[in-house]
């Protein structure tokens, strides 16, 4: 696996994302900014996807057996600013063996690419790297 195309790709695609969530709906670029997102989580899926769902499906049964995996691109943060996992929303909930009870939530994060599992406010815990 190219890890060096795998974080420039992931980087692009959470950039066009913060470009999307910067504009309103009225915005007259919402509709193709929009398009051009899901072009490139497509294109994304289609390259990455068999490698990251398999690391996704070996993470999931280790910390979060109960949880499904979804597509690589559910994972993504909203932001760059996001890329630590430190905001708690970000990412998708899953229900972690290690931290029963509370809100946990895996995120797929660049620079370099790995999988942060973020639990609350204050747990932030690498559990894959590239």
């Amino acid at each position: 696996m190219n890890t060096e195309n795998l974080n420039k790709q992931l980087v692009a695609l959470i950039e066009k994302k913060q470009a999307l969530g910067k504009l309103s709906y009225n915005d007259e670029r919402y509709d193709d900014m929009e398009e051009e997102l899901h072009d490139l989580e497509d294109d994304f899926n289609e390259e990455f996807g068999p490698y990251l769902e398999d690391v996704l499906e070996d993470v999931h049964a280790k910390l979060c057996p109960d949880t499904d995996v979804l597509l690589p691109t559910a994972y993504l943060p909203n932001n760059l600013e996001g890329e630590s996992g430190a905001d708690q929303k970000e990412g998708v909930w899953v229900d972690s063996d290690e931290f029963p009870g509370k809100e946990s939530r895996l995120v797929l994060i660049p620079n370099p690419v790995r999988l942060i599992l973020s639990v609350g406010k204050n747990i932030r815990k690498e559990v894959w790297k590239a």
